[in-house]
């Protein structure tokens, strides 16, 4: 129901379907039980010890200065130029040379595989079988390649469990922060990098010929990596602007399992919220409040973890860098 909702942005048509939901997590956080407020109890399937008012407190003490980081962007005022990103490519091209650059830094194919999906998502079965998906724009590079690059993050994170515990609550990973900050830092930290494009930019060449011929490796690095344009879609937000979605949904969801939103109003405050954290307005539901499967899943308490992801992976990647200095 929310797959044809948001294909058809037809929001009315979902929210009885959520209203449900809610109802229902509400209902499960009174079982639960929590200590100060209803939505550590949803927190805490994936972030186990984690509370909203910590949450808060790590956001609050991060988006300062990322407004204002984003803020001296804007007025800076010298674009990058993007528009490379921007052509027709062929679908099948697309995968293919996703699959390439996944299969080339360890995900492994013979126990798993890649399928073409709504939303993306990463699922896994056993060890033996982690599967991940995306989606392709036709005329836009970086939704499939990305969305392929961060699922296969999550999966070679499951995929690398010591084998010993198989079938334990252990062999799914440590938290869904530590899971998204592998995804996350595949995604960008490896696949925004310069380096990586060195490596990979004359594959890409080589997929689509003709399409490249007057753009260098700096330059296509560049277009993915220092530019940054507040977005309407979450999955596709450039790393300066990737956390201030993360702390809308994070607000809007605490305010919704509370209470204090009816589900009938939620468009309009999505719109009010991201045009107040990110100076954008989505002309539709479709790339607004509808653009995300987690409610539809019953997933609340799970958006927090995408920033967490994000603060853990530069932890660790620059531990790894300082570990390894002659792999730059």
């Amino acid at each position: 129901m929310w797959a044809a909702a948001r294909a058809n942005n037809d929001f009315p048509s979902f929210a009885p379907v959520l209203e449900r939901i809610l109802a229902l997590k509400r209902e499960a956080v009174e079982h639960m039980g929590y200590s100060e407020h209803p939505y550590d109890a949803l927190l805490n399937e994936y972030e186990r010890g984690m509370t909203a008012a910590r949450v808060k407190q790590l956001f609050d003490a991060h988006k300062p200065d990322l407004v204002a980081l984003i803020a001296a962007v804007r007025e800076r005022g010298a674009a990058v130029d993007d528009a490379m990103l921007h052509q027709p490519f062929d679908k099948p091209k697309q995968r293919a040379f996703g699959e390439l650059v996944v299969k080339a830094y360890g995900y492994d194919f013979n126990r798993g595989r890649q399928d073409e999906v709504v939303h993306p998502f990463c699922t896994s079965f056993n060890q033996g079988d982690v599967r991940i998906t995306t989606r392709f724009t036709p005329d836009f590079l970086n939704p499939g390649l990305f969305g392929t690059m961060h699922e296969s993050g999550h999966a070679m994170y499951e995929q690398g469990v010591d084998p010993s515990l198989e079938g334990t609550p252990l062999s799914r990973g440590t938290s869904l922060g530590v899971h998204e900050s592998q995804s996350r830092m595949w995604e960008n930290f490896v696949g925004r990098s310069k380096g990586f494009w060195d490596w990979a930019f004359p594959k890409l060449q080589a997929t689509f010929p003709g399409q490249f011929d007057n753009v260098s490796a700096t330059q296509f690095y560049k277009s993915n990596h220092t530019k940054s344009k507040p977005s309407y879609i979450r999955v596709e937000a450039d790393e300066a602007t990737y956390n201030l979605h993360i702390m809308l949904r994070f607000e809007l969801e605490m305010d919704m399992i509370a209470g204090k939103i009816n589900v009938n109003d939620l468009p309009e405050e999505w719109s009010e919220r991201v045009e107040a954290f990110l100076g954008v307005q989505p002309p539709n539901d479709r790339l607004g409040v509808l653009q995300d499967v987690h409610w539809s899943s019953g997933l609340l308490g799970y958006f927090p973890t995408y920033a967490l992801g994000n603060l853990l992976a530069a932890q660790y990647f620059r531990k790894a860098l300082r570990s390894a200095p002659e792999h730059p």
